[in-house]
């Protein structure tokens, strides 16, 4: 009965979600205040706030002086597509899938642009073997699978001298990984994710390999405009230097800002990557004295320290669908966390965001909740 006693603490900050995800602590809508509201992007402060959003993020990303970095549409949805559709065709395409974005890029690829690829897949818990991907086609991947909970572990599993371009959706990986940039040709991720910004706004970094392919290729497919990044062979360097293809929200770039201060304030990408490696390393110390939940990774190796991903193992368990989703209810009633369910093509289970916006202390608060949670519905189960 003990395990059904309700613990003393809730988080301060009991948002989990896995995207969009908590704000930054200290975070107040007063922050907000200097967004220029009501004039146009075009204008100058509207054209300087989009610039700095630019810096900032090469600054705090570490983002080498010669790669690109532009804000794009819909997300990182919209990123990714603007260069598989743009770049792909040139050579041969590999795409990797270990989790349902994965899965989607591969849809992209085959189904819609009609591309002879390679598809290699992975189940939920693994990654595929880097040993076999032919470097000399272009990859496509996810750094992190945002909905299976591994990501790739070390840079090195690209090779440097690669013939091919990488095209990475790292919109759970930036701002909690060191990304290898020599490594990578496309990089993607969104506001609303590792930052906790507000959704609608993507951002696509190349390598000047990639500038090279956009100017010397042209795809053999209509490309809407959103999709555009060159015009008579030249990439549009405005993109580049915040100005952006379509009108964009300006309290979402103060909202961004605001978050890219926050992450300058406290160390940078080495902090940033600090705390979402503490915050998954109190997940595992929890889970390791418990026999009846272990991450979703199979190989720890591999586990994401953004999206982690739980399973249940206890066979009292009598539907695995049913009582993961009764675990993430209750917690959710109890405000003691939100959003904490796993994603639905996912294994049934839990998901925790650890991403460096949570704090420590709050994950920790969190966890004694799952204990009481899985005991209740163990005893309402029986």
């Amino acid at each position: 009965m003990e395990d059904l006693v309700r613990p003393a603490v809730r988080p301060t900050n009991p948002n989990f979600s896995s995207g969009p995800c908590a704000k930054f602590p200290g975070f107040q809508l007063d922050l907000l205040q200097g967004a220029p509201l009501g004039r146009s992007h075009r204008a100058a402060p509207g054209k300087a706030r989009l610039a700095e959003a630019i810096e900032l993020t090469r600054e705090v990303l570490e983002v080498p002086h010669d790669y690109r970095i532009g804000i794009v549409p819909a997300s990182d949805t919209g990123a990714v597509e603007m260069a598989l559709w743009s770049l792909l065709g040139a050579r041969g395409v590999e795409v990797l899938a270990w989790e349902s974005f994965g899965e989607g890029w591969a849809a992209d690829v085959v189904e819609q642009l009609g591309l002879d690829a390679a598809v290699r897949r992975a189940p939920y818990g693994e990654i595929v073997d880097f040993s076999q991907v032919d470097f000399g086609s272009d990859v496509v991947f996810t750094w992190n699978g945002t909905t299976s909970g591994v990501w790739v572990p070390d840079g090195d599993l690209i090779p440097a001298d690669r013939e091919g371009l990488t095209i990475c959706d790292a919109t759970s990986a930036a701002f909690a990984v060191e990304l290898p940039w020599d490594r990578l040709d496309v990089v993607t991720f969104s506001w609303q994710k590792a930052l906790g910004g507000e959704g609608g706004h993507g951002m696509l970094v190349l390598s000047p390999r990639a500038v090279e392919r956009l100017e010397s290729y042209t795809p053999p497919r209509p490309l809407p405009k959103i999709f555009r990044l060159t015009q008579r062979g030249r990439l549009i360097e405005g993109i580049f230097r915040g100005e952006t293809i379509n009108t964009p929200s300006m309290l979402c770039v103060e909202d961004y800002l605001a978050a890219l201060r926050w992450a300058q304030s406290v160390g940078g990408l080495p902090a940033l990557v600090a705390r979402s490696q503490a915050n998954a390393q109190a997940v595992a110390d929890w889970a390791a004295g418990r026999d009846w939940v272990t991450n979703l990774a199979a190989d720890p190796a591999t586990a994401s320290t953004t999206s982690v991903c739980l399973r249940f193992t206890d066979p009292r368990i009598r539907d695995a669908d049913a009582f993961a989703a009764a675990v993430a209810r209750r917690l959710d009633r109890e405000g003691a966390g939100h959003d904490l369910g796993s994603y639905r093509d996912a294994p049934a289970g839990l998901r925790i965001w650890c991403g460096s916006t949570v704090e420590t202390a709050d994950v920790q608060a969190l966890l004694p909740w799952i204990d009481y949670a899985f005991h209740a519905e163990l005893a309402a189960q029986a």
